[in-house]
Formats: C-alpha cells, sequence, structure tokens
C-alpha cells in the first residue's frame, strides 16, 4: 500500500468514529429527553425534531460523505428524494384530516 491509500483509509476511519460517536451522543440525548422528562410536552417534541435532523446530518455527513461540498450528483439526488419524500408525507397526511373533517 501506497502512502496515499493509508491517509485515506486513516481519514475514512476517523470520519466513521466521529460520526459513530455523535450518533451515539445523540441517540443518547434523545432517550433522555423521553425517559427522564426534561421538558414540557410541547417542547420536548420540539427538541426531538432538532435531534432527528442533526442525526440525519451526521449520517449523510459522516457515513455517507454528502457533504454541500461534495459530488453534485450526489446532493441533488438526497435534495430530490427528500422533496419526493416530503411530498408524499405530507399529501399523505392532508388526505387523512381532509377524511377526518368529513367523517365528523
Amino acid at each position: 500500500m501506497t502512502d496515499e491509500h493509508v491517509e485515506t483509509y486513516a481519514q475514512d476511519f476517523r470520519s466513521y468514529c466521529i460520526g459513530g460517536l455523535l450518533a451515539l451522543v445523540l441517540t443518547g440525548l434523545a432517550f433522555g429527553l423521553v425517559i427522564f422528562e426534561i421538558l414540557p410536552h410541547f417542547e420536548r417534541l420540539l427538541a426531538l425534531a432538532v435531534l432527528a435532523i442533526a442525526q440525519i446530518i451526521v449520517h449523510f455527513r459522516y457515513f455517507l460523505h454528502i457533504g454541500w461540498h461534495s459530488h453534485r450528483d450526489d446532493l441533488q439526488l438526497v435534495l430530490f428524494t427528500s422533496l419526493i419524500l416530503f411530498l408524499m408525507v405530507g399529501g399523505t397526511i392532508w388526505i387523512l384530516f381532509n377524511l377526518h373533517e368529513r367523517m365528523m
């Protein structure tokens, strides 16, 4: 192996270790919020949503190696997939609430 390969493996390993540690910390914070009921209900839900978004960013950055300055195709793929998921989930929730209102 050349020195470049060793350095690349070391950088990847460092990235995985940092990502794993951050993921564990974020997961522990989320479990701690729910178990110990530190915040009121609504604030707890907001905090969990923020922690979930942070968890997604950590996974994209450290495990999938997708960042704002990475390959443009990868980032566009992730953004398009997020848009489609948002439309599907939002549309489903909209339809379910509409049906709920009609049944009342």
